[in-house]
């Protein structure tokens, strides 16, 4: 089966009744776990973006509180999958602001954490890409908030 186009599939939501679009966004949600933390962040969340940054650094403190510290391995790994959640939660949110604030923060954080980041060429790598696309990010903002931003990045 070839899955529709967006321009499609947008045709065909706004001709179906109200009633059918919701059953429709219900049986995605069901289904895949991406699609209801989407929909969760939509409905509920896309409204006070400043509280959504809050609450996905929280999650980031968490997951860097539960680091496997044993072998660089473990670290390596863990660190992966913050970053893989990071961004998914960037992906969700589509805002450069909240962007660059995160990933801002999850390099401070994997600065500050104790781990010997410059020991290791895949995570000096990552640390590396990460500052890269926050200068890319920040190319998009206003010049204000590239200065604000720009201060912090150079602490990093």
């Amino acid at each position: 089966m070839k899955a529709a186009s967006i321009s499609i599939v947008k045709k065909e939501l706004s001709i179906r009744p109200p009633k059918d679009v919701l059953d429709i966004c219900m049986r995605l949600a069901k289904y895949k776990k991406e699609n209801k933390e989407l929909l969760s962040y939509l409905l509920f969340e896309a409204n006070d973006e400043q509280q959504y940054i809050i609450s996905v650094k929280h999650e980031i403190d968490v997951q860097f509180a539960e680091i496997n510290k044993n072998t660089m391995y473990f670290m390596k790994k863990s660190i992966r999958k913050i970053l893989r959640t990071t961004q998914k939660f960037i992906r969700y949110s589509g805002i450069s602001i909240t962007e660059v604030e995160l990933l801002i923060y999850f390099c401070g954080k994997l600065k500050t954490s104790g781990i010997p980041i410059h020991t290791s060429t895949a995570l000096s790598n990552l640390y590396l890409a990460q500052i890269q696309k926050i200068r890319k990010a920040l190319a998009t903002l206003h010049e204000d908030l590239q200065y604000d931003y720009e201060l912090e990045l150079k602490k990093l």
